[in-house]
């Protein structure tokens, strides 16, 4: 028998965003903390700039498929246990990583950091979706986000710090230590699901599920979507590193891990443009906050470092916001099984950070920083272009709101 949808302003509903805000932290923070520590990396082990970010693609990568996995386990055994305990053990193989002997070894541990830290993101979504009330889905959604985009600030602050004063393997040990921390936290606080009815799970439900999704008009552009941005979005962070470290700016390594902060607009936007969103409808609002992330984007091209923070800033607004529209977007037009197409949604989105943040790498070797923004510029108009299409996308029911 379903429960009533939770709406906000209810208890359950702060207990579900202060377990969310925990859960975010850790998956973010675990898995962006190598992020500005690449120049640190590429000097320690000798290693290029592309080569360097493959601490983060292969984490990213491995997440990406195990995703899909980790939505067919939870149709068998629930959300909250699998996203428990891909958080407990993303702690422990951070914890690990910080012993590392060599950049294999490193690449190793964050591999099997994506494989196991892949219960928790799409799994919160799905969660989301079937507990939240259709009128505050947008509004939660856009608050797990935010949780999200500060445990990405946060893990790359404070390995910056860390590893500017101490060392980064000491950074990554505290990371680790925090990651489980928040898992302890996110286990007592999250409610467990009411309106979650299992399915019959394997790989059978794993193929019907993703072909039911895959014909549906809107769900693939929305995949596509997450390729797309989180292509760009991680590429920015990755290299924008290397271009102020070096002349003529020579930034400190502490100065360039505390442009995340930039990230609390993030926090901002997301929840700002979840409510919007609800109430003006996502294809009204989706191609513009993409718009001012492509502004932010060509603002990066100056000579000054204001204006570059300016741009990340303004490019950082409208990522988050772009991501809070799009994943509520699918959480209102998926069908059953609806932890499946969050999970196909965000496998697109982390194959996006691995091949394109992978790509911008040997571009910042081969054109520098302007080839970086040309490149990053071209994937971003595809995306206003799909963004644009979506206009005209028909209301998955004749009852549904404008943005469903």
């Amino acid at each position: 028998m379903s429960h009533v949808p939770i709406t906000a302003g209810s208890p359950e509903f702060r207990r579900i965003n202060r377990a969310m805000v925990f859960g975010g932290f850790s998956t973010f923070a675990l898995l962006y903390c190598v992020q500005p520590l690449m120049p640190l990396l590429a000097h320690d082990f000798q290693l290029t700039p592309a080569q360097s970010s493959l601490a983060l693609s292969v984490a990213t990568g491995t997440l990406a498929v195990s995703l899909l996995a980790s939505s067919v386990l939870s149709e068998r055994y629930g959300r909250k246990p699998l996203m428990a305990g891909s958080m407990f053990c993303g702690g422990v193989l951070t914890l690990l990583a910080a012993f590392a002997q060599g950049y294999g070894q490193l690449l190793l541990l964050r591999a099997l950091l994506g494989l196991l830290l892949g219960g928790m993101p799409a799994l919160a979504m799905a969660y989301l979706s079937e507990e939240i009330a259709g009128p505050s889905l947008g509004h939660s959604m856009g608050l797990y986000i935010g949780g999200s985009a500060f445990g990405g600030m946060t893990g790359r602050v404070l390995a910056s710090i860390i590893s500017d004063f101490y060392d980064w393997r000491i950074a990554v040990g505290v990371m680790g230590v925090a990651g489980l921390y928040a898992a302890w936290e996110f286990n007592r606080s999250l409610p467990a699901s009411t309106n979650f009815r299992g399915g019959q799970g394997g790989w059978r439900a794993l193929f019907t599920g993703t072909a039911r999704h895959v014909r549906d008009a809107g769900l693939p552009w929305l995949f596509s979507l997450s390729f797309l941005l989180m292509g760009v979005f991680v590429s920015m962070y990755n290299y924008i590193g290397y271009r102020l470290l070096a002349p003529p700016f020579g930034l400190r390594q502490s100065a360039v891990g505390a442009l995340s902060i930039l990230y609390l607009l993030g926090i901002f936007s997301s929840v700002w443009a979840g409510k919007l969103a609800d109430r003006l409808g996502r294809r009204n609002v989706l191609w513009m906050v993409m718009l001012v992330m492509l502004g932010g984007l060509l603002l990066t091209l100056a000579d000054m470092v204001l204006l570059i923070v300016a741009g990340m800033g303004l490019f950082t607004f409208g990522f988050f916001a772009s991501h809070s529209v799009c994943s509520s977007w699918v959480g209102r037009r998926a069908q059953p099984p609806q932890a499946l197409a969050s999970a196909i949604y965000l496998f697109f989105y982390y194959l996006g950070s691995s091949v394109v943040g992978w790509v911008s790498g040997i571009v910042w070797a081969w054109a520098g920083w302007a080839g970086v923004v040309s490149m990053l510029g071209a994937v971003l108009l595809v995306a206003m272009a799909v963004a644009l299409r979506l206009r005209g996308l028909a209301p998955l029911q004749p009852a549904a709101p404008e943005g469903a």
